[in-house]
């Protein structure tokens, strides 16, 4: 099988929440579900009056099908009002 770049959209309650504690967590739940610690890329999108969302890009086995569980998973942490996927790219090579 193929490996898929996923990309999902975090926002947090409010501007005051800590959006590094978030990745940190978050990654470590990507890791949980991926199976291993792979490559992620993170970074802030100013949204509006100081809140910014977290976007994490990750590659995973496309076998695993779906990421319902992990966003779910996501959203419950404290401080997160959300979780979108935002991008799925099937990788080449």
């Amino acid at each position: 099988m193929a490996q898929a770049i996923v990309t999902l959209k975090i926002m947090p309650e409010s501007p005051d929440v800590d959006l590094s504690g978030v990745q940190k967590e978050a990654e470590t739940k990507i890791d949980a579900f991926v199976g291993e610690s792979g490559e992620k890329r993170a970074e802030e999108e100013p949204i509006a009056f100081g809140l910014k969302a977290l976007k994490l890009t990750f590659v995973m086995d496309e076998a695993k099908g779906s990421t319902e569980s992990l966003e779910n998973e996501i959203a419950g942490l404290d401080g997160v009002q959300s979780v979108d996927v935002v991008d799925v790219r099937r990788a080449l090579g």
